[in-house]
């Protein structure tokens, strides 16, 4: 990766998974980014449903990537890794584990997974069992269910590599879109316990240094909100 790149810009907040993800993808091709952390709600200057943020990303959701060295303005997760491969991946460091179109379409298909299915189910947990305003234990309940039915699949792609990497060949972008969402199974009520490659393959990635840099430059973001 050449040295004379300027610093892409990656619009997050204080929390959240999707955001995680990226920074993982940046920080393994070692391509310089800086952190812009924004509120929610519709203040005009720090709300990402703000006039400024709106801007920048029309749905009004972190995150969002700016690349001073192309021009380029990328959201939505799954867009903006794929521009991350596709511009700063020469060496294909964390694309496909192989040059078949089978390899590809595996990819593909588990990197969508997450975006249309596991990723929404879990979510959902979150919201019933934390932010939702009245009690509604049907719909958390089903969100769980969903979201362990979504774990079981997972767990026996794992069976692949005993937990070592949900792809054979070694970890690639769609363990980083996987990470930051099995980080979550606390908040939505869940456990691990059984899906033990699962609980492998977590506990693994989380001690790999460009997951936990990553986690630590959101971290050291708090309090630089301009």
């Amino acid at each position: 990766m050449a040295r004379n790149l300027k610093s892409l810009l990656l619009h997050a907040h204080s929390q959240g998974p999707n955001l995680i993800k990226v920074a993982i993808a940046l920080e393994f091709l070692e391509v310089p980014y800086d952190v812009q952390l924004w509120e929610g709600g519709d203040d005009p200057e720090n709300g990402v449903k703000g006039t400024r943020f709106l801007k920048i990303n029309e749905n009004g959701r972190v995150p969002a990537l700016e690349d001073p060295n192309t021009g380029v303005v990328s959201w939505e997760s799954g867009a903006i890794m794929d521009y991350i491969r596709r511009v700063y991946d020469n060496d294909n460091m964390i694309g496909p584990r192989g040059g078949t179109e089978q390899d590809h379409v595996d990819f593909d298909k588990w990197m969508y997974f997450l975006v249309t299915t596991l990723a929404p189910m879990s979510g959902q947990c979150n919201w019933f069992r934390l932010h939702h305003p009245v009690k509604n234990e049907d719909a958390l309940a089903r969100y769980q269910a969903q979201t362990l039915r979504c774990y079981d699949v997972l767990e026996e792609q794992l069976k692949k590599t005993d937990g070592a990497s949900i792809l054979p060949g070694g970890y690639c972008a769609v363990d980083f879109h996987f990470q930051p969402w099995i980080y979550l199974h606390h908040f939505a009520g869940l456990t691990l316990d059984k899906h033990p490659l699962i609980a492998k393959w977590f506990q693994t990635l989380n001690d790999v240094k460009q997951v936990k840099d990553a986690y630590q430059r959101i971290k050291d973001a708090t309090g630089q909100q301009s």
